[in-house]
């Protein structure tokens, strides 16, 4: 059995190594390791995989709140929002500008919640996942435990990001329901009860496991190839700008698949959140199977496509940062 490649799946998902001094002067904008580097596996590394996940996915999510506004509301009154550029060009007339970021803060609770969960069970899971297969199987199979750790930390993050996500749609999508979260959760509440706050975690669940499976999966995966086939410099060789740039990419190519995959259920969940009382059945009757797999899905991919890419230059320059 190789131990390279034992010991290449039995680190964090991949992240801004610490580059030589030369690589180091040429980027001096990006915040250097400290000296004492955290120990893998340990509570400390835990710890901060769950912090870079909190601040990639709630400060990603929050900023991109427009497009996922716009996008909700093609998904719910398609007839209104007929396109991506119509669609702001409503919103901008109706709300003016600060109707743009109606549902942030939901959407910074929900997302934080949620990328805490996110990244520190995938870390924790894959480990686990690694040393049931044992070195030999793990690294044959890596990419199995990439999909088995990555569906397991996402069943985990949608219980906390549920409640928050019902809220912000039913802020987004219906007209005078609430100005945010602080009116819109006792809202809510009254006419739905706690039960209806995780009326939409199936669907989540649906939505949120096959995008975090592709999310992580084909990140790995496109990360090594690029290194192997588009780099002609040893990662460990090459500086941190170059490095995180390459995460970007690798993120953003996997968030483009994570789009598509996950689309039709992202249309259940803001039907079943903007309705009280519809079930799936109600959605696919109304929207039919073309518009669950399309409606709104080019604006999605250019969303998902910036957060998922965002969301990992930000977590390797926050592992780098801590010293991982």
């Amino acid at each position: 059995m190789n131990n390279t490649k034992a010991g290449l799946l039995n680190r964090p998902a991949p992240s801004v190594s610490r580059s030589s001094s030369g690589a180091s002067k040429t980027a001096s904008f990006v915040i250097p390791a400290p000296k004492e580097k955290i120990e893998m596996y340990s509570p400390a590394f835990y710890a901060a995989c769950t912090a870079g996940g909190t601040l990639s996915c709630g400060l990603t999510h929050t900023a991109v709140t427009p497009l996922d506004l716009v996008k909700c509301k093609m998904q719910i009154d398609p007839a209104k929002y007929k396109s991506i550029t119509s669609g702001f060009g409503v919103l901008l007339k109706e709300q003016g500008l600060k109707g743009f970021f109606r549902g942030w803060v939901p959407t910074l609770f929900g997302y934080s919640a949620q990328g805490a969960c996110k990244f520190g069970f995938y870390e924790f899971f894959k480990k686990y996942y690694s040393d049931i297969a044992g070195p030999e199987y793990a690294a044959k199979y890596k990419t199995l435990i990439y999909l088995a750790g990555s569906a397991s930390a996402e069943l985990i993050a949608d219980v906390a990001l549920c409640p928050m996500e019902a809220v912000k749609v039913r802020v987004q999508t219906q007209p005078g329901f609430a100005r945010g979260l602080g009116d819109g959760l006792p809202k809510f509440l009254k006419s739905d009860g706690v039960s209806g706050l995780y009326k939409g975690l199936v669907p989540l669940w649906g939505r949120q496991i096959p995008y975090t499976m592709m999310k992580f999966a084909s990140f790995e995966t496109i990360v090594e190839m690029l290194y192997k086939y588009a780099i002609p410099t040893p990662k460990e060789q090459c500086s941190k700008s170059l490095q995180l740039g390459v995460s970007f990419a690798g993120g953003y190519v996997a968030g483009v698949f994570c789009a598509v995959v996950s689309h039709p259920a992202d249309n259940l969940v803001s039907f079943l959140n903007n309705a009280k009382g519809a079930s799936v059945g109600d959605a696919v009757k109304k929207m039919g199977l073309w518009g669950l797999c399309t409606r709104g899905l080019p604006l999605r991919i250019v969303m998902i496509g910036t957060l998922t890419g965002a969301q990992w230059g930000i977590y390797d320059a926050f592992k780098v940062f801590v010293g991982l």
